[in-house]
């Protein structure tokens, strides 16, 4: 689709002749495209819901948007809500998506019925959160260089290598296994070049555009406690940020094998959408 900018937002629908499904935005990792996690189309439709997912700025068929905030995601699903003519949806984010998942919750709240943030980072400087404690060294590194700017990043990606440390084993085992569908999604990620990942991370270290607290829709985080790339005290403060959210720590899972809960989540999002408003 073209926005009113100009600029391509290229958006994925997994089943578009079956418009009695309930929507589900899916809000994709860094570095990842918008396709939706396939590992979990069968699961989604047992519970009627309907994956749908879009590529951010500058990842797969989507124009670059350099500066872009965390917050712009709730306009960008909302375009691809308009063009789909869907009034309500829910949403879902992982790892750098769980943010994003968020912005939905807290700028369209007349839209979204449920927002789920899976392995999600909380705001940079959230106070009473030690935002890098237990973050792998590397993951450290390259954030601490993204809160000094883009052409920091990009400096220091060019001199960094991949830290295996930043997943646990049962994350291994999950990349090797039923989620080895990231390998590819990557793969077509890191097509685009650096300059989406690089916009990730300044938006994800830079002031998101809303405040957590604000949120009023449902909305669960749901985190491994093992997780090395997100720890699990980001999922903690946002649980106590958002009113009434639910907190659903996974044991021992890491940043890739909390996904092993996932459909966890998407039972949750089924109880949301059955629930009455209000």
């Amino acid at each position: 689709m073209t926005l009113l900018d100009g600029g391509d937002l290229h958006y994925y629908d997994v089943t578009p002749d079956d418009s009695d499904l309930l929507p589900v935005i899916y809000h994709h990792g860094s570095p990842n495209v918008g396709e939706p996690p396939e590992p979990l189309y069968e699961a989604a439709a047992e519970r009627g819901l309907r994956w749908i997912g879009y590529d951010r700025p500058g990842y797969g068929g989507s124009t670059p948007q350099p500066g872009r905030t965390v917050g712009h995601a709730a306009f960008d699903a909302e375009a691809v809500a308009d063009v789909l003519g869907l009034e309500k949806f829910a949403v879902l984010g992982h790892s750098s998506g769980g943010a994003h998942a968020l912005a939905c919750a807290a700028l369209a709240p007349e839209r979204v019925i449920a927002a789920v943030s899976i392995s999600g980072l909380a705001p940079y400087g959230s106070p009473g959160l030690d935002y890098f404690a237990g973050i792998n060294p590397g993951g450290e590194a390259e954030l601490r260089a993204a809160t000094k700017g883009a052409d920091a990043l990009a400096k220091h990606l060019e001199n960094s290598e991949f830290d295996p440390s930043m997943f646990v084993d049962e994350d291994w085992a999950e990349l090797d296994g039923t989620w080895s569908w990231f390998n590819e999604i990557v793969g077509k990620a890191e097509a685009s070049g650096p300059g989406p990942f690089i916009d990730d991370d300044v938006a994800s270290v830079s002031p998101w555009g809303f405040d957590p607290a604000t949120i009023e829709r449902p909305t669960l985080i749901m985190h491994g406690t093992a997780d090395r790339v997100v720890p699990i005290q980001h999922a903690r403060w946002l649980a106590h940020a958002i009113n009434g959210a639910n907190l659903l720590e996974v044991e021992g899972a890491g940043h890739i094998s909390v996904l092993r809960r996932a459909t966890d989540a998407l039972d949750w999002i089924a109880v949301q959408a059955a629930t009455p408003a209000g």
